[in-house]
């Protein structure tokens, strides 16, 4: 059957034990992402559940689903999930921290009819994280529940000051589960319209080192404006002063991280 890009499934989480289970997580529990070539900044996870035959953790694996310590020691995970069956093949928590960005890639695992259904449970949702699906922009708050279907171009940037986490479940399709899907249609909010020319730009940055290097030259703030503007249109994207500052001025932390490669 064809699937939607994304749903907002019309279901309840306990959010406020969601949040409880998570202050509970040690420090030391977060581990780097295994995927280091598609991110930069912090992306790590703690793994919930996930297969026997994983490398690490947060791996992917084909074996039986195993529950990992987290999940074990601590019931308000599975209590707070009550109202939802699921078969669950792996729960993860990723954190993606300030100025951090997940490159566009597709997981090519999710791809297919009889592939795992992904959803994503925003548990830290500050306003200035950008998620992005088949370019556009994923309208998700904390506490709702979402499919994805993430076998399709996307990509993350966490432009705040403080940390993105979500709960992150990989499911087996099943009837109820495809019902929501369906269902959550409806009420699903309209996702965000494609980025700004200066968000593009900030992206592009990301991926050409010599482009960085010219404005990591350039230490006057008068200089080093208009030569950010006279690149971008040299690229075809025009924003203007204002729009400029006012990104550095209300993200400085988040634009920072694009110098620092």
């Amino acid at each position: 059957m064809s699937r939607p890009a994304f749903s907002r499934l019309p279901v309840t989480v306990d959010l406020p034990l969601l949040l409880q289970a998570l202050a509970a997580i040690d420090d030391a529990a977060w581990r780097g992402h295994f995927n280091t070539a598609y991110f930069a900044g912090d992306w790590s996870g703690v793994a919930l559940i996930s297969a026997a035959d994983a490398l690490t953790e947060l791996s992917p694996g084909s074996a039986e689903p195993v529950q990992r310590a987290p999940w074990l020691n601590d019931h308000r995970w599975q209590h707070a999930l009550r109202d939802l069956p699921l078969d669950i093949v792996s729960a993860r928590l990723l954190r993606l921290g300030p100025g951090g960005q997940i490159h566009e890639h597709r997981d090519y695992d999710l791809e297919g009819a009889d592939a795992d259904l992904r959803l994503h449970i925003p548990l830290l949702s500050p306003p200035a994280v950008d998620f992005w699906l088949d370019g556009q922009r994923m309208p998700m708050t904390a506490g709702e529940c979402w499919f994805l279907d993430l076998a399709r171009p996307h990509r993350v940037d966490n432009r705040d000051s403080t940390v993105r986490v979500h709960l992150v479940l990989d499911c087996r399709p099943a009837p109820w589960l495809e019902q929501m899907i369906v269902e959550g249609l409806p009420s699903t909010p309209q996702p965000g319209g494609a980025e700004t020319a200066l968000q593009r730009f900030q992206r592009l940055l990301v991926t050409d080192p010599l482009l960085c290097a010219t404005l990591q030259a350039l230490h006057d703030p008068e200089a080093f404006t208009a030569q950010t503007l006279a690149l971008a249109a040299e690229r075809g994207l025009n924003f203007s002063r204002e729009e400029l500052l006012a990104a550095m001025r209300n993200g400085r932390r988040s634009w920072n991280e694009q110098w620092r490669l």
